[in-house]
Protein backbone atom coordinates (compact mmCIF):
# COMPACT_ATOMS: atom_id res chain seq x y z
CA UNK A 1 0.00 0.00 0.00
CA UNK A 2 2.96 2.53 0.68
CA UNK A 3 4.54 1.95 -2.47
CA UNK A 4 0.97 2.99 -4.27
CA UNK A 5 0.93 5.90 -2.50
CA UNK A 6 4.68 6.84 -3.12
CA UNK A 7 3.56 6.03 -6.94
CA UNK A 8 0.29 7.70 -6.89
CA UNK A 9 2.66 11.09 -4.99
CA UNK A 10 5.33 10.69 -7.85
CA UNK A 11 2.70 11.04 -10.68
CA UNK A 12 1.21 14.05 -9.18
CA UNK A 13 4.23 15.59 -8.73
CA UNK A 14 5.82 14.57 -12.41
CA UNK A 15 2.61 16.28 -13.89
CA UNK A 16 3.18 19.21 -12.25
CA UNK A 17 6.89 19.76 -13.31
CA UNK A 18 5.43 19.38 -16.65
CA UNK A 19 2.90 21.88 -16.55
CA UNK A 20 5.36 23.98 -14.88
CA UNK A 21 7.17 23.67 -17.95
CA UNK A 22 4.60 24.11 -20.54
CA UNK A 23 2.01 26.04 -19.22
CA UNK A 24 2.80 28.91 -17.08
CA UNK A 25 2.26 31.56 -19.78
CA UNK A 26 -1.16 29.91 -21.13
CA UNK A 27 -2.37 30.00 -17.14
CA UNK A 28 -1.03 33.13 -17.22
CA UNK A 29 -3.54 34.43 -20.35
CA UNK A 30 -6.04 32.65 -18.15
CA UNK A 31 -5.77 35.16 -15.16
CA UNK A 32 -5.61 38.33 -17.20
CA UNK A 33 -9.02 37.14 -19.08
CA UNK A 34 -10.39 36.38 -15.70
CA UNK A 35 -9.74 39.47 -14.01
CA UNK A 36 -10.40 41.67 -16.70
CA UNK A 37 -13.79 40.53 -17.74
CA UNK A 38 -14.59 41.17 -14.00
CA UNK A 39 -12.98 44.38 -14.22
CA UNK A 40 -15.28 44.98 -16.62
CA UNK A 41 -18.39 44.11 -14.94
CA UNK A 42 -18.67 40.68 -16.49
CA UNK A 43 -19.23 37.76 -14.95
CA UNK A 44 -18.05 33.82 -15.37
CA UNK A 45 -19.67 30.56 -16.50
CA UNK A 46 -18.07 27.66 -15.56
CA UNK A 47 -18.99 24.03 -16.60
CA UNK A 48 -18.27 20.41 -17.36
CA UNK A 49 -19.58 17.02 -16.55
CA UNK A 50 -18.52 14.65 -13.50
CA UNK A 51 -15.49 15.76 -11.92
CA UNK A 52 -14.95 18.58 -13.90
CA UNK A 53 -18.71 19.32 -13.05
CA UNK A 54 -17.61 19.64 -9.50
CA UNK A 55 -14.09 21.52 -10.07
CA UNK A 56 -16.32 23.82 -12.16
CA UNK A 57 -18.75 24.31 -9.07
CA UNK A 58 -15.78 24.77 -6.68
CA UNK A 59 -14.05 27.58 -8.77
CA UNK A 60 -17.04 29.22 -8.55
CA UNK A 61 -17.76 29.22 -4.87
CA UNK A 62 -14.18 30.45 -4.28
CA UNK A 63 -15.21 33.49 -6.31
CA UNK A 64 -18.72 34.28 -5.22
CA UNK A 65 -17.58 33.49 -1.52
CA UNK A 66 -13.82 33.99 -0.96
CA UNK A 67 -10.61 32.24 -2.09
CA UNK A 68 -8.61 33.35 0.44
CA UNK A 69 -9.87 36.48 1.38
CA UNK A 70 -12.51 38.42 2.25
CA UNK A 71 -13.31 40.84 -0.58
CA UNK A 72 -16.75 41.53 -2.10
CA UNK A 73 -18.81 38.25 -4.06
CA UNK A 74 -17.91 37.60 -7.68
CA UNK A 75 -20.30 37.18 -10.34
CA UNK A 76 -19.62 33.02 -11.45
CA UNK A 77 -21.85 30.50 -11.85
CA UNK A 78 -21.14 26.69 -12.41
CA UNK A 79 -23.87 25.69 -15.05
CA UNK A 80 -24.15 21.78 -13.74
CA UNK A 81 -25.99 22.73 -10.61
CA UNK A 82 -29.29 23.49 -11.57
CA UNK A 83 -30.97 19.80 -12.03
CA UNK A 84 -34.20 21.02 -13.25
CA UNK A 85 -32.83 23.12 -15.68
CA UNK A 86 -29.72 20.19 -16.70
CA UNK A 87 -33.31 17.49 -17.11
CA UNK A 88 -35.57 19.75 -19.02
CA UNK A 89 -33.16 20.64 -21.50
CA UNK A 90 -31.62 17.07 -21.57
CA UNK A 91 -34.87 16.17 -21.92
CA UNK A 92 -36.21 18.29 -24.69
CA UNK A 93 -33.21 19.29 -26.64
CA UNK A 94 -30.46 16.38 -25.22
CA UNK A 95 -27.62 15.86 -22.80
CA UNK A 96 -25.37 17.50 -25.94
CA UNK A 97 -27.05 20.96 -25.43
CA UNK A 98 -27.34 21.07 -21.39
CA UNK A 99 -24.86 23.63 -21.32
CA UNK A 100 -25.71 26.05 -24.75
CA UNK A 101 -29.07 26.15 -23.91
CA UNK A 102 -27.65 27.47 -20.39
CA UNK A 103 -25.36 29.88 -22.22
CA UNK A 104 -27.54 31.54 -24.98
CA UNK A 105 -29.96 32.39 -21.87
CA UNK A 106 -27.51 33.75 -19.12
CA UNK A 107 -24.29 34.97 -20.87
CA UNK A 108 -24.25 38.43 -22.52
CA UNK A 109 -21.46 40.30 -24.05
CA UNK A 110 -18.29 40.58 -21.75
CA UNK A 111 -18.69 37.68 -20.13
CA UNK A 112 -16.12 34.80 -19.56
CA UNK A 113 -16.76 30.72 -20.65
CA UNK A 114 -14.62 28.74 -18.94
CA UNK A 115 -15.14 24.91 -20.08
CA UNK A 116 -13.63 21.84 -18.43
CA UNK A 117 -13.32 18.79 -20.23
CA UNK A 118 -10.30 16.13 -19.50
CA UNK A 119 -10.38 14.74 -22.90
CA UNK A 120 -11.20 17.88 -24.55
CA UNK A 121 -13.92 16.61 -26.43
CA UNK A 122 -17.34 16.77 -24.22
CA UNK A 123 -19.51 17.52 -26.85
CA UNK A 124 -21.72 19.17 -24.82
CA UNK A 125 -18.75 21.54 -23.41
CA UNK A 126 -17.99 21.92 -27.13
CA UNK A 127 -21.21 22.98 -27.53
CA UNK A 128 -21.32 26.05 -25.40
CA UNK A 129 -17.78 27.23 -25.81
CA UNK A 130 -18.51 27.20 -29.63
CA UNK A 131 -21.65 29.79 -28.73
CA UNK A 132 -19.08 32.26 -27.26
CA UNK A 133 -17.98 34.47 -30.59
CA UNK A 134 -21.56 34.59 -31.10
CA UNK A 135 -22.28 36.06 -28.21
CA UNK A 136 -19.45 38.33 -27.42
CA UNK A 137 -18.23 36.37 -24.86
CA UNK A 138 -14.48 35.43 -24.30
CA UNK A 139 -13.30 31.45 -23.56
CA UNK A 140 -10.73 29.64 -21.82
CA UNK A 141 -10.87 25.76 -21.83
CA UNK A 142 -8.92 23.68 -18.94
CA UNK A 143 -8.34 19.95 -20.64
CA UNK A 144 -6.16 17.34 -21.40
CA UNK A 145 -5.08 14.38 -23.33
CA UNK A 146 -3.49 16.78 -26.00
CA UNK A 147 -6.71 18.97 -26.06
CA UNK A 148 -9.24 18.07 -28.61
CA UNK A 149 -11.56 20.18 -30.07
CA UNK A 150 -11.21 22.95 -27.36
CA UNK A 151 -8.01 23.59 -28.77
CA UNK A 152 -9.76 24.58 -32.17
CA UNK A 153 -12.46 26.76 -30.34
CA UNK A 154 -11.09 28.86 -26.93
CA UNK A 155 -9.10 31.87 -26.63
CA UNK A 156 -6.85 30.04 -24.42
CA UNK A 157 -6.68 26.23 -23.85
CA UNK A 158 -5.19 24.61 -20.79
CA UNK A 159 -3.91 21.15 -21.94
CA UNK A 160 -2.58 18.91 -19.27
CA UNK A 161 -0.07 17.00 -20.69
CA UNK A 162 -0.99 13.86 -19.22
CA UNK A 163 -3.69 10.57 -20.49
CA UNK A 164 -4.31 9.87 -17.33
CA UNK A 165 -7.67 11.51 -15.92
CA UNK A 166 -6.97 11.97 -12.42
CA UNK A 167 -3.85 13.83 -13.28
CA UNK A 168 -5.58 16.19 -15.58
CA UNK A 169 -8.24 17.05 -12.80
CA UNK A 170 -5.24 17.27 -10.09
CA UNK A 171 -4.13 20.20 -12.34
CA UNK A 172 -7.44 21.37 -13.40
CA UNK A 173 -8.40 22.23 -9.88
CA UNK A 174 -4.72 23.52 -9.00
CA UNK A 175 -5.18 25.59 -12.14
CA UNK A 176 -8.51 27.07 -10.58
CA UNK A 177 -6.91 27.95 -7.72
CA UNK A 178 -4.07 30.30 -9.43
CA UNK A 179 -6.97 31.91 -11.37
CA UNK A 180 -8.75 33.02 -8.12
CA UNK A 181 -5.44 34.33 -6.67
CA UNK A 182 -5.39 36.32 -9.55
CA UNK A 183 -8.68 37.57 -8.70
CA UNK A 184 -7.80 37.61 -5.07
CA UNK A 185 -4.97 40.14 -5.81
CA UNK A 186 -6.66 42.16 -7.43
CA UNK A 187 -10.18 42.46 -5.33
Amino acid sequence: MLKMVEHEMNQHAKTLIACMDELQNHIHMACVLTTDTLAKGGKILIFGNGGSAADAQHIAAELTGRYKKNRRALPAIALSVDTSALTAIGNDFGFEEIFSRQVEALANKGDLLIGISTSGNSKNVINALKMTKNLGCRSISLSGKGGGTMSEISDVNIVIPSNDTPRIQEMHILIGHIICQSVDNVY
